[in-house]
This record gives C-alpha cells, sequence and structure tokens, in this order.
C-alpha cells in the first residue's frame, strides 16, 4: 500500500480536497474548487461520467452507451488541479483522514466529498438482484439490452409456441420515472420499431407488464398527471399493475399482488440503497438504506471537513424541503459543497443548503410526457418537447448532444432505433490477442 503524494513527489502546500464520485454531484464539486488554493483528487470505480436520466434509451435500444457518457479525464484535461483516479473505494477512515483504494492506493485529506451515488435497493431481499437487475451503469443498460433483444431471437426460433409466448414477456417493476419510461419504451420497440423484423413471431403481441406497489405512478406528480401517464401506458400496450407489492422473484417469473408474472427479462427500478462504503465511514449517521444524515450545509455532524452529496444524502434542506435523489439536486449539492470549502479558506461563514426544485419530468413515450416547471404543469406533446430540450442542454458534450437529437429525429421519422446490434460480452478474448 502506498500514499498518494503531489505529482514528481514534491510537497505541495494546496488544501487537498478528495472527491469521491464522478456523478453529476462530484462534477459539481470539482468545478466549483476551480481555485488556485485547491488541488483535487477525483476518484470513481468507472472512467466516465454517465447521463443516467437517459439510461433507459440505452437498456431499449434507443442510444449508444457512448451517447450518453463522457471520460473524467477529458473533462479534466484542462485542469491541472485535478487530478483523476479510476479505482473503487474501499474504506474511510474518518478518524485518520484517509480513503483506502482497491488497488492500493491511499489518499489523505484536507477536506472529503463523499458523492458516490446510490446504487439499486431490494428492501431487504438482495437474492432478487441474480433475477431482476437495476438500471444505474453502463454495463447494467447493455446486459439489459441484450436480454431483451436475445428474448425477441428466441422467440422467433422457438418451437412450442407457449416457450414463445413467455419470451415475449417482460416485467418493469417500479413506477417511477425510470419504471414509466422504461416500460413506454419497451412497448415501442415491440409494437412499433421490431414489427417488420420478424418472420415467425408477430413482435407486437410482446407483454410489458409495470408492476407499481403505491395505489399511482409517479407519486411525485399530480393526481391528474399520474392517470394521464397510466391511460396512455395502457393505450401503448403497457399493462398498469397498482397496489402490486412483489412478493417474490425468480428465474423466468415475479409474484406480486398475489399474482405470478411470467417474464423473460424482469427490471428492477423501486428502490435505492446508499454505497456500501458509508457503512465503513465509522461514526456517520446513515438510515437503513446506508444514506448519510448530514448537517445543514452538507457536511457529517463533528466532522466539518467531510462533506456528503447527492444520491447518498438524506436531508430536509433549511427550508423544511426534502431533497429528493434527482440530478439537478446532486449537481447543487455539489456545488454547495464545493463552494463551503472555499468559503473556509476565504475564512467566510458556512451556508445552509437550500434546493431549488426546478421542476420534474418523465417522458412515457413519442410525443408522450408530464412535466412539473415552475408550477405549472404540462402534459403531452408540450412535455415532450420540454422534456427533450432539457435534456439536451444537461447532457454533457456537444458532440453527445448532436449524436442524441440526430438519434431522436431519425427515430421520431422513422420508427428505428440504431443500438439493436447484439454484442455477446462473455466471449472469450481470442488467443493471439491475449499473447500481444
Amino acid at each position: 500500500m502506498h500514499t498518494a503524494t503531489a505529482a514528481g513527489g514534491a510537497k505541495d502546500s494546496r488544501t487537498h480536497v478528495v472527491v469521491l464520485g464522478g456523478g453529476f454531484a462530484g462534477l459539481g464539486a470539482c468545478r466549483t474548487l476551480d481555485d488556485p488554493r485547491v488541488r483535487v483528487t477525483l476518484v470513481d470505480q468507472q472512467n466516465h461520467h454517465l447521463f443516467q436520466p437517459l439510461l433507459y434509451q440505452v437498456a431499449t435500444a434507443g442510444l449508444s452507451g457512448t451517447d450518453i457518457a463522457q471520460p473524467l479525464r477529458h473533462i479534466f484535461s484542462g485542469r491541472e488541479s485535478v487530478t483523476t483516479l479510476m479505482d473503487e473505494v474501499k474504506r474511510v477512515d474518518l478518524e485518520a483522514r484517509r480513503v483506502e483504494l482497491a488497488h492500493g492506493t491511499t489518499l489523505t485529506y484536507d477536506y472529503l466529498v463523499v458523492a458516490l451515488g446510490a446504487r439499486t435497493g431490494y428492501f431487504g431481499h438482495d437474492e432478487w438482484k441474480r433475477h431482476a437487475p437495476g438500471l444505474k451503469t453502463l454495463a447494467e443498460a447493455t446486459h439489459l439490452r441484450r436480454e431483451f433483444l436475445i428474448a425477441f431471437e428466441k422467440a422467433e426460433t422457438a418451437i412450442d409456441p407457449l416457450e414463445s409466448d413467455r419470451l415475449l414477456s417482460f416485467v418493469v417493476v417500479g413506477g417511477g420515472p425510470t419504471g414509466v419510461e422504461t416500460a413506454g419504451a419497451l412497448a415501442e420497440l415491440a409494437k412499433r420499431v421490431l414489427t417488420d423484423d420478424f418472420r415467425r413471431i408477430d413482435p407486437t403481441r410482446a407483454r410489458v407488464h409495470l408492476i407499481e406497489a403505491a395505489p399511482k405512478l409517479l407519486t411525485m406528480f399530480s393526481e391528474e398527471q399520474s392517470d394521464y401517464t397510466r391511460r396512455r401506458l395502457e393505450q401503448m400496450g403497457v399493462k398498469v399493475h397498482l397496489d402490486c407489492p412483489v412478493s417474490e422473484v425468480g428465474e423466468g417469473y415475479v409474484v406480486a399482488g398475489g399474482k405470478r408474472f411470467e417474464s423473460a427479462v424482469t427490471i428492477w427500478a423501486a428502490g435505492v440503497e446508499g454505497s456500501p462504503v458509508t457503512r465503513t465511514m465509522a461514526g456517520a449517521p446513515l438510515d437503513r438504506g446506508g444514506r448519510v444524515k448530514v448537517a445543514p450545509d452538507l457536511s457529517l455532524p463533528g466532522r466539518r471537513e467531510v462533506f456528503a452529496a447527492g444520491d447518498i444524502v438524506l436531508l430536509e434542506d433549511a427550508k423544511g424541503v426534502r431533497v429528493p435523489g434527482v440530478a439537478p439536486a446532486a449537481t447543487q449539492m455539489g456545488k454547495h459543497a464545493g463552494a463551503q470549502i472555499v468559503a473556509d479558506l476565504d475564512g467566510r461563514d458556512r451556508e445552509s443548503f437550500v434546493y431549488r426544485d426546478k421542476g420534474s419530468m418523465a417522458t412515457i413515450g413519442r410525443t408522450k410526457a408530464v412535466a412539473k416547471v415552475f408550477g405549472m404543469r404540462w402534459t403531452g406533446l408540450p412535455a415532450w418537447l420540454l422534456w427533450m430540450s432539457v435534456h439536451l442542454v444537461f447532457l454533457m458534450g456537444m458532440r453527445n448532444r448532436l449524436r442524441v437529437f440526430l438519434s431522436w429525429i431519425w427515430a421520431y421519422f422513422r420508427w428505428q432505433r440504431g443500438a439493436r446490434i447484439i454484442v455477446d460480452t462473455r466471449a472469450p478474448v481470442p488467443d493471439e490477442l491475449v499473447k500481444r
């Protein structure tokens, strides 16, 4: 194990801030810490920043993974003060002010920003993960896309009609934005995009079940918008099941509301929990899901040098508003944490975090969406156009924005999706490449 130092091994007098996580909160913190008195070490298990709100489109063959990801090193290539490490955080020692990484490096810090995000939560049933993967990473999205497309291919070659029907049944668990958007995109894929591609099966016979334990979809929206969402999904062919809590998930099936649903592919979009790293932070106050309870300025109680930001945080802001686990909130928290560090260096008082709710939105399908922006409620085409515009603006990189925009335009006019190639990621590397 070795301890990281400044470049060339020289002593660096700048304040060292370690940022864990390259998501929206981590990037917000790093950008705010553009100060000559500060050097930043950014640690992420992946080498890219991922635009998670569009991850469902990768899973349903609407976009390629590279369309919604940007290399972290490229983002900060012009910032000499930012060092990026692709590594996994194993442990945080708050007493010693150290972060232990999987590859053996130990980082010491003056300030720490924990922005590791959340992972899919299964409400105490981690054994369900094997049969119902979540949708939080590119790896999960590409895996699900592969499984969706293979299900149609297997149905085309199935001899038994019952087996063919089973292979055309899909279950999405969770009626939040991710679940609604995934179910709608899957229905469009089966009933509009693939209709002319097969000869022995009729893709329009595919069944997409959306299962939600609550009595309504999109609980953060009004009753009217929730009902609009349900009706539009049902018109698209999605079978919506409300007041239907899941009790069992197994290989090829889900039991919910006392009913068994056959499923060739199941996606879990029903819950989140904090990164397991938080449980290594001795003394940090956590909820049952591993999320960190922070002080009003986003620091850990009794640890003014440690901040937490993003989905990993459990917080009511200074106005008593419960901060939601969405990208705008994560960005705001990351920027606020960085600003408090700069305030310390300036000798200024810290400020409490106040969440500025810029609205919520979710797309259901082509020209169908709901939005709640600045107190105004939108549905249908206006909400869909607003949803597209906002996502393009916040997507990282002009090249990515252009590619996504052109993909959406092509899909709108041609009902085609260009990311439908099946790649066997489990295939062994050829011997001639191994020997090089």
